[in-house]
């Protein structure tokens, strides 16, 4: 009962403030989203509520005594909870309020995910600094490619209201495209920084356990591909311009592969597949 509490908690947080935003912006009167910034103090403060209450959720699933859990549901969690905590500070210096409407589902859904999907799997060596330390760069390097993943899903459908000339009033506390562009580019950058950290510490942490440096698994695989795609946009973004639609391609698919290599390998491996095989 203690374990559902913790997590209905945040959900119903992140409800209320997704609530309040659709209220303030989309259901305001004319000219009432102009006369205000469409996320309020109040709303800030509550998204910061539900930020804690979810992270306090996520330490009671993955330290419940003295080991560490960890799974599906609490890793997809965690990456979005990771992504919330980015995203409240980058709202401390930029407007970024349309992604709010994207963020506060993401986290209300994300805060329930774990009672459905429990961490049943004690990682191994997670006393070993030299494995906390690969844990901390990846979960960072992640959380950095899910928001970038919702800020690109979120300028593709501003930049087909743009062009059709019907920009609801959701969208409206938007910076322009341009700076959300160059705000996606920064996000992925850093992000391109912690996944190369990722690979290598996990290289030299296989082979101070494992004694070789390069395990041919799912997660190795995928990850590396996520690496040549988000290394090959930036290659692009530099040498040939690349913007619009062929950046937030390679941005999903990117993403998609990181997916598969860290939180969705095993359900899709041990789940999907196995039912359609």
């Amino acid at each position: 009962m203690r374990t559902i509490l913790l997590h209905l908690l945040p959900a119903s947080l992140y409800a209320a403030g997704g609530l309040l935003f659709w209220r303030a912006c989309v259901m305001a009167g004319p000219g009432r989203d102009r006369a205000r910034e469409c996320m309020s103090t109040r709303e800030r403060l509550l998204l910061l509520a539900a930020v804690l209450a979810h992270g306090a959720a996520l330490h009671a699933d993955i330290f419940p005594g003295m080991d560490m859990r960890f799974g599906f549901g609490v890793a997809l969690s965690l990456m979005v909870w990771l992504a919330a905590c980015f995203y409240w500070v980058e709202t401390l210096y930029t407007r970024l309020e349309g992604l709010h409407a994207v963020i506060m589902p993401a986290g209300a859904v994300a805060s329930l995910i774990p009672l459905f999907f429990p961490g049943e799997h004690v990682l191994a060596n997670a006393a070993s600094p030299a494995f906390r330390v690969h844990f901390v760069i990846a979960m960072l390097g992640y959380s950095l490619f899910t928001l970038a993943a919702l800020h690109a899903m979120l300028m593709s459908v501003a930049s087909r209201q743009l062009h059709s000339a019907r920009f609801s009033r959701l969208l409206s506390g938007l910076p322009p495209l341009l700076t959300m562009e160059a705000l996606l580019f920064r996000l992925i950058g850093i992000a391109f920084v912690l996944l190369t950290l990722t690979l290598v510490t996990g290289l030299l942490f296989s082979e101070t356990l494992f004694g070789q440096a390069l395990r041919a698994d799912h997660k190795t695989v995928f990850g590396v591909i996520s690496w040549l795609l988000f290394g090959g946009l930036l290659v692009g973004r530099r040498l040939w311009g690349w913007r619009g639609r062929v950046a937030l391609r390679w941005t999903l698919a990117g993403f998609l592969a990181l997916m598969l290599a860290y939180v969705g390998s095993r359900f899709v491996i041990e789940v999907v597949l196995h039912r359609t095989g």
